[in-house]
């Protein structure tokens, strides 16, 4: 018999009227002939609302009891779909993350999966139930402890699932229709993609496209898994993520992000060692950086520049601190308002001059950049933040027009 898993976000989830809609809908996959294992997150803004709870009650709450207090948004979203399928004459069992023999590491609210063991999930779904799991979630095996998975999570909870135990498609349910040539709310002639390239789909998640983690696509592409992102209020064909697109486009797509926050440590002696130094201290801080720029050398000296997400950036503010006197740095300069504007499309591998043509579209409107990375597959730029949207519809403008989706 296929197996299908499906994964419903927390909008998909939102309140009754919801949860009874989706219970519909992994009902009449069941009757169709297939196993289902279905994947949910918390309701609506309730992780948001628990982290509320959370900074109210405490002003460093640790993250062993965040871990513990944040699961429960997605243990109550299983137990009342698992009720609701129940209702509808199809046997269903709802299982944590742990129950579900999903292992982790320890790093709470950050955990990675180290293994599934699933042996739960498999008795169910030989028995004939509809097996919900609550994504996010996770347990370390050496402390017996809840942990989370970070952004994402759910996603890479139905990826991970679909891949140890097989399954022929693994399907992301969320509020919009399918994965965009750029953010829909931003571009009004955004059209909305039917296949992606794994590759393509890695890079424009990298590149800030809200629709999936990269971890999870990294899953998918490593398992062969293919995956349907569509939406969960109606039964449209949405768009599939698989290891080649049927047409390899210059630009598949254009993505913005404004998550991230630039560092720069002034006035590093310019000689070996320096960036090794500064880099090892904030990887020994689990802080992840993004891209990296270091600037021509003044006088045996050099500011060195990177991103990091806005949420470690306290993190990454103390490591770079307590390294500088070590590395002879003079200064520390933080910009949290800026914006990563990307162009991706494995088709600009052959097609020299997409870089120059981007840079020349943001001079044209003075949009100024101040960071430049690149990819055999993207090109990306930091820019002001309050010139985000205007870049990414100019750009969208020019190498996506709507004439050309006609």
């Amino acid at each position: 018999m296929p197996l299908v898993v499906q994964k419903y976000g927390g909008t998909s989830v939102g309140d009754a009227e919801r949860i009874a809609t989706v219970a519909r809908r992994v009902v009449e996959t069941r009757k169709a002939g297939n196993d289902v294992i279905v994947v949910v997150s918390a309701m609506g803004q309730t992780t948001d609302e628990l982290i509320q709870l959370a900074t109210t009650i405490s002003s460093q709450p640790g993250g062993r009891e965040m871990d513990m207090l944040l699961t429960a948004g997605e243990r109550i979203s299983m137990a009342l779909l698992a009720m609701a399928i129940k209702d509808m004459g199809v046997e269903a069992a709802s299982l944590t993350g742990s129950q579900a023999g999903i292992l982790t590491d320890s790093s709470h609210g950050e955990a990675k999966i180290t293994a599934i063991r699933g042996d739960r999930v498999r008795q169910y779904l030989d028995e004939g139930l509809v097996v919900i799991v609550a994504g996010f979630q996770g347990v370390d095996p050496e402390s017996r402890d809840v942990t989370t998975l970070g952004r994402g999570g759910s996603d890479t909870t139905a990826v991970a699932l679909a891949a140890v135990l097989g399954a022929d498609v693994c399907e992301i349910y969320t509020d919009v229709d399918g994965v965009f040539t750029a953010d829909p709310r931003v571009v009004g002639t955004a059209r909305k993609l039917d296949e992606v390239s794994y590759e393509d789909m890695l890079e424009l998640a990298g590149a800030g496209t809200g629709v999936l983690m990269a971890r999870s696509v990294e899953f998918a592409r490593r398992y062969g898994i293919p995956l349907h992102v569509r939406s969960s209020f109606h039964n449209g064909v949405g768009t599939w993520i698989k290891e080649k697109a049927m047409e390899e486009t210059v630009i598949t797509g254009i993505a913005q992000d404004t998550s991230a926050a630039k560092v720069t440590v002034q006035g590093v002696p310019d000689q070996p060692g320096i960036a090794a130094g500064l880099f090892g201290a904030l990887a020994a801080e689990d802080v992840d950086v993004d891209m990296i720029v270091q600037n021509v050398s003044t006088e045996g000296h050099t500011d060195i520049s990177f991103t990091v997400a806005k949420e470690h950036l306290d993190k990454a503010k103390s490591a770079a601190e307590a390294i500088m006197p070590e590395l002879g740095a003079v200064g520390l300069d933080v910009d949290p308002e800026i914006a990563k504007v990307s162009l991706v499309g494995a088709g600009m591998r052959n097609h020299p001059g997409v870089a120059a043509d981007m840079f020349k579209v943001l001079a044209e409107r003075d949009i100024n950049i101040s960071m430049i990375s690149t990819s055999a597959i993207r090109v990306s730029c930091v820019i002001d933040s309050g010139r985000s949207d205007e870049a990414v519809r100019a750009l969208h403008d020019y190498y996506l027009p709507a004439e050309a989706n006609a």
